[in-house]
């Protein structure tokens, strides 16, 4: 397998790794993206953007485009490969590709990682048309319609909670009897007066033509089945970073996020981490690309210093 340097590597194009991207071509780093699929990442799912500055409507799609075309330009390299891999050679940190394997002594890690799915009929068919997995991101698209939440933990009731501005009724569900978020999360819920809990019942099947028009729900307890009619779906069930890949050791919370420093590096030395994967309070794209802004200036510095130490050591050793 061909063995391809690069001054700087980042893992994932989605807006953190595109942003990282830019940054990286723009320091004049000889820079490469790897991403498999399409570039542009969870908003390329997301029907339209209204909280990015500078743009009052935006489609997903649109916005990773003027991503892409932005990173491009300032030099940055797309390379189609799925990274497998990364572990630490010497100065040097090592990308596994279904293709190809890369080297280079910084890596922006912007693999992000994937919301749970409750894979359920109509799930995938309705997403970005009703079903969704950000609140802050597509609940305003439902103002004044029913909507229905699904999850029990921190994440669905905060994200309910907030979704109960813009519902009309507001249901949550949840496959046991009580909920799993904090108690203090939970009054703020309770407190709703548009908010109603739906105990000890899941999701069997999301309906609708177009877009979400209903939920078919399953009583965990006593088997009975009945259609809710709502605009829209949030599943809040867990989210799993993609922080698998490292070879070595790398400090991780318990659910798998990347813990890093105010410089965005990980507990490996030129190792960066940015968006979705890493610790962080929201996911948005905002918060994104302002990770991986601090992650390539960091590492184009981190860089520059290991040409410095490089430079004053070859003429010691010719000495």
């Amino acid at each position: 397998m061909n063995t391809m340097d690069y001054d700087l590597l980042v893992v994932g194009a989605g807006p953190a790794g595109l942003c990282a991207g830019m940054y990286g071509g723009r320091a004049k780093l000889k820079t490469g993206i790897l991403e498999k699929g399409v570039p542009g990442g969870e908003i390329l799912n997301t029907d339209m953007v209204e909280d990015y500055p500078g743009f009052l409507s935006i489609t997903g799609p649109d916005l990773a485009a003027k991503f892409e075309s932005h990173a491009r330009k300032f030099g940055a390299e797309i390379i189609p490969d799925l990274a497998l891999e990364i572990y630490s050679e010497g100065d040097r940190h090592i990308v596994v590709g279904e293709e190809a394997t890369y080297r280079a002594p910084a890596v922006i890690v912007t693999a992000g990682g994937n919301p749970r799915k409750l894979d359920v009929p109509g799930e995938e068919r309705l997403s970005a048309r009703g079903v969704s997995y950000c609140a802050v991101c597509d609940g305003p698209f439902f103002e004044g319609q029913d909507i229905a939440v699904v999850g029990g933990g921190d994440a669905a009731v905060e994200e309910g909670t907030y979704l109960t501005k813009y519902a009309r009724k507001l249901y949550v569900i949840h496959r046991r009897d009580e909920l799993r978020a904090q108690k203090i999360i939970q009054e703020r819920l309770f407190a709703q007066p548009n908010a109603e809990v739906i105990w000890d019942t899941v999701v069997d099947e999301i309906g609708g033509d177009q877009r979400v028009e209903n939920v078919t729900l399953r009583n965990v307890k006593d088997g009975s089945t009945r259609r809710l009619d709502v605009g829209a779906v949030f599943i809040f069930i867990g989210f799993t970073p993609n922080s698998n890949i490292f070879r070595d050791h790398i400090e991780h919370t318990e659910a798998g996020y990347l813990v890093t420093n105010s410089l965005m590096e990980s507990s490996i030395p030129g190792v960066y981490a940015a968006g979705d994967i890493r610790e962080q309070l929201a996911k948005q794209v905002t918060t994104a690309v302002g990770d991986a802004t601090t992650a390539a200036l960091a590492a184009e510095k981190y860089i520059e210093a290991m040409r410095h130490e490089a430079a004053h050591a070859a003429p010691a050793a010719a000495g």
